[in-house]
């Protein structure tokens, strides 16, 4: 089967925020990690079976969309999930302040590795913990951690270490090594690890596998949060169905209570999708990875051509993390939204004098914003 990822869809006046915020300025939005491509087929018959039924009352996930993800763990990755560790949740990031909220006491310390999706650095503000940060480190063109940095930022109040993986933003899948070393590490010092993996469905570079984190030992599976969602993989954000796996009992009542009161279930639309994500959607999925691996490839050979710009590479996500540090730029993301396109400003990030680039969208757009930026760099910073 053939699918369109070429077409526009016009998605200004539709109140997208990521379109919104431009809406009567001709500035592309490549900022917002939400693509423009219209969600698979068998997704919007599901919704329209869905609400054909005419009853929207409270809902629950069904066995069947239970027995599915199971099924997707075990054939995916080789990992057996009880049902029994599966926790709904309206969204990944509650799932990241629900973990904040439930690892420790008010005043301990929570540690994570930036550059990193914004919601890692305010989460524990909002859960009433302190926030320590370590810096990535960038070698032979990807990124990984510096781990003698983490281990000495580690204080006797460490609670959580809050890890993404695929990361956002720099793209990395971390390899079985580096999440060993991390592990052990936390480990060492008695500390929960948060896995948020909701972009393990977008990996772009074959041989590389997802490793979830608590599949690498029985051990480190006792202290692993892991987050997942079909929403960025299949396009869903706005439906708001998401989970935690969580094997062990102690961890598991602790983030069920701490989410008690305040979180809301996953509404009826939300579970529907999800089934239909992980059953129907395969071919689709496929597909999409193909036009994200040309687009990414279209990127690194558009920057790397451009004075000033670099990038390291994109193994997966649908996210580039860009440099403007040899340009001397104030405020790159000003500049380059003066130029027409609107990137996220890799300060919110942790990484100041970066940019992140959205690149799930139709071709076209693609490479009218890549003119943009390359007008803007010659004309100079």
């Amino acid at each position: 089967m053939l699918f369109d990822f070429d077409t526009p869809v016009e998605r200004r006046r539709s109140g997208s925020t990521k379109w919104e915020k431009y809406r009567d300025i001709d500035v592309l939005p490549l900022w917002l990690a939400d693509m423009d491509f219209r969600s698979p087929p068998a997704v919007i018959e599901a919704l329209h079976r869905r609400v054909e039924h005419g009853v929207y009352g409270y809902t629950q996930a069904t066995e069947e969309l239970v027995g599915a993800i199971c099924h997707r763990m075990l054939e995916d990755y080789g990992w057996p999930v009880d049902p029994e560790w599966i926790v709904w949740l309206p969204g990944l990031v509650t799932g990241l302040n629900v973990t904040c909220r439930s690892a420790g006491e008010d005043g301990d310390d929570i540690l994570t590795a930036v550059p990193v999706y914004p919601p890692f650095l305010t989460a524990p503000g909002y859960s009433r913990r302190n926030l320590n940060t370590v810096n990535l480190v960038e070698k032979d063109g990807l990124w990984t951690f510096d781990y003698d940095a983490l281990e000495a930022a580690v204080t006797d109040r460490t609670r959580l270490f809050i890890l993404c993986n695929p990361h956002n933003p720099v793209g990395r899948i971390y390899t079985r090594e580096e999440l060993l070393t991390l592990s052990s590490i936390c480990e060492k010092h008695n500390i929960i690890i948060c896995s948020d993996e909701i972009h393990c469905g977008l990996l772009l570079d074959s041989g590389k596998p997802h490793i979830p984190t608590a599949t690498l030992d029985p051990e480190i599976a006792r202290r692993t949060i892991t987050l997942m969602a079909p929403s960025k993989t299949y396009n869903l954000p706005g439906l708001g169905c998401s989970f935690a796996i969580i094997s062990d009992p102690r961890l598991r009542r602790n983030f069920i209570a701490a989410k008690a009161g305040i979180v809301p279930h996953v509404n009826v639309f939300g579970y529907a999708a999800a089934l239909a994500a992980y059953t129907e959607c395969g071919e689709w999925h496929a597909a999409l990875l193909e036009y994200l691996r040309s687009n990414r490839d279209l990127l690194e050979a558009v920057i790397e051509g451009i004075e000033g710009l670099s990038m390291g590479h994109v193994e997966a996500t649908y996210l580039a993390w860009i440099s403007t540090h040899k340009a001397g730029m104030d405020n790159p993301a000003g500049f380059f939204e003066r130029a027409g396109v609107g990137l996220n400003d890799g300060r919110d990030f942790g990484g100041p004098g970066f940019v992140r680039l959205n690149f799930g969208c139709s071709k076209a757009t693609l490479a009218e914003a890549l003119e943009r930026i390359k007008r803007a760099m010659e004309k100079g910073a």
